[in-house]
């Protein structure tokens, strides 16, 4: 263990509280997540042993090993076989727009807490807009995800995300609230995306976006539309996202293309 945490930081983690909703792993890896920004922990810095934190949160050692896999897909942490985890590096810019991973899996600071707000989660049909970008029929059922996400406690995100039913079934019942949508359907489903088109233009919050975000009718978000195909080739993703660049800016990498 780092001499940092060796000083008392570990002191600080309490149990985990089993009379309020969030699953026990949740709990853990906002313990964890809190101790890193709030005490400012260096990257590289070592985190208790997986023992040490079953003790301390008084969980088994599967809800520290899923919340610390949840850490690891966000980059908050890093793992090295047989000497256990340590703290990220940070991130000036946000490369989610450039890559097929998620926002939260590609957070321009990575010492921050992401948290999501479900608003609506459910199979439906795709809509014509959806349908065309997506290259399926009407008739096709969809998985509709739509969230708010915060960084923080601070919205930052909207995004209404649609994947196929066919290839996530059941994604409509799984507990969303606490965990990455990305690193749950690779977990869960084995789907890894290998290609996404992606448009980008300005937008000015509506409304009833506004107040998804806390601001002000009108003000400058960056609108994102979205598809993206699996190894096979197939387009099984869409999503469009309302993003605030107030206190990040996106980052991209372009190549050329092979001769």
């Amino acid at each position: 263990m780092s001499d940092v945490l060796a000083k008392g930081f570990v002191d600080r983690l309490r149990p985990t509280n089993r009379t309020v909703t969030a699953p026990l792993w949740s709990q853990v890896k906002s313990a964890l997540t809190r101790l890193i920004r709030d005490e400012g922990l260096q990257e590289h810095t070592k985190l208790p042993s997986e023992a040490e934190l079953c003790t301390r949160f008084d969980v088994s050692r599967t809800v520290v090993r899923e919340a610390m896999a949840q850490m690891v897909n966000e980059r908050l942490i890093y793992k090295l076989q047989g000497k256990g985890a340590f703290v990220a590096g940070r991130r000036e810019e946000q490369d989610f727009v450039g890559t097929t991973v998620g926002f939260s899996g590609e957070l321009a600071d990575k010492h921050k807490e992401v948290s999501r707000r479900i608003l609506l989660q459910q199979i439906s049909l795709p809509s014509a807009r959806m349908a065309k970008m997506m290259r399926i029929d009407e008739s096709t059922p969809i998985v509709r995800v739509d969230r708010v996400l915060s960084v923080d406690g601070t919205p930052r995100m909207i995004v209404r995300w649609a994947m196929l039913e066919a290839v996530v079934p059941g994604l409509d019942t799984v507990p969303l609230e606490n965990r990455s949508l990305y690193d749950t359907i690779a977990r869960q489903y084995g789907i890894q995306l290998n290609k996404a088109e992606r448009w980008i233009e300005a937008s000015g919050a509506s409304a009833d976006d506004a107040a998804l975000l806390k601001i002000a009718v009108g003000s400058p978000l960056l609108g994102i539309e979205s598809v993206a195909a699996n190894a096979q080739g197939q387009t099984i993703e869409y999503y469009t996202a309302l993003y605030l660049t107030d206190r990040s800016r996106l980052h991209f990498t372009i190549s050329s293309p092979s001769i």
